[in-house]
């Protein structure tokens, strides 16, 4: 049933040379190593999640609560692309039993043990509270950033892989995540930051809330 949405994975990893944050068949073949478990992040006392935190501070010469902010950016992408997709493709909405990740040039790349098909909306809902939420208060409560500012970045991966192909605003609305981002027209842009900014000699992102320039279409108009 998730045959259209593994299909449009694999067309994007192509596009991507390979380079994709999500297994495109989704399922992990059994017994294939170099796979931890998600459910380790949020295992007290977070001993995993501190050191993936750590790792991405030391990689940007961060602060931790920068790094904090980036992995979760990471990770809460390519967690919620798969989701939001299926839920554009025909509402079948890919629920993740087993959910696994590894190091990968995209970052981290997640799949799971099994997967079974949820509808609507409501199993987007179902997956960000049962799988995102305890990660997003566990790095809170770790680095002391706010769950808002995490939440503003999973807001972001819930329309970033939507344009061109659905509106996201009824979903974000339905996961009560319309707060997080400001719209004109289909152009969007956050309400909290996503920290890239305070990088040395970053450039601010397209979205970003601290810069007031013109979204990236219009700058492509003008």
């Amino acid at each position: 049933m998730l045959d259209e949405l593994t299909g449009r994975l694999e067309r994007l990893a192509a596009a991507r040379d390979g380079v994709l944050g999500v297994l495109p068949a989704l399922v992990v073949p059994p017994g294939e190593p170099g796979w931890t478990a998600a459910a380790e992040l949020t295992r007290e006392p977070y001993t995993l999640l501190g050191e993936l935190i750590d790792e991405t501070a030391t990689r940007w010469n961060a602060p931790r609560h920068v790094g904090a902010a980036l992995f979760w950016k990471t990770y809460g992408y390519w967690h919620t692309m798969p989701l939001v997709l299926g839920w554009a493709l025909g509402g079948r909405v890919p629920i993740f039993e087993g959910t696994v990740f590894r190091p990968s040039e995209a970052g981290v790349t997640l799949a799971a043990t099994s997967v079974t098909t949820g509808f609507g909306a409501g199993a987007v809902r179902e997956a960000l509270d049962r799988q995102q939420a305890p990660i997003i208060r566990a790095i809170s409560g770790l680095t002391r950033i706010g769950e808002r500012t995490l939440w503003g970045s999973t807001a972001e991966a819930v329309a970033h892989p939507l344009l061109g192909l659905a509106d996201p605003r009824p979903l974000l609305e339905a996961l009560e995540l319309d707060d997080l981002l400001e719209f004109s027209g289909a152009d969007y842009r956050r309400r909290t930051c996503c920290l890239w900014i305070t990088l040395p000699d970053a450039e601010a992102c397209d979205t970003c809330c601290v810069t007031r320039r013109p979204p990236a279409a219009a700058r492509r108009r003008s």
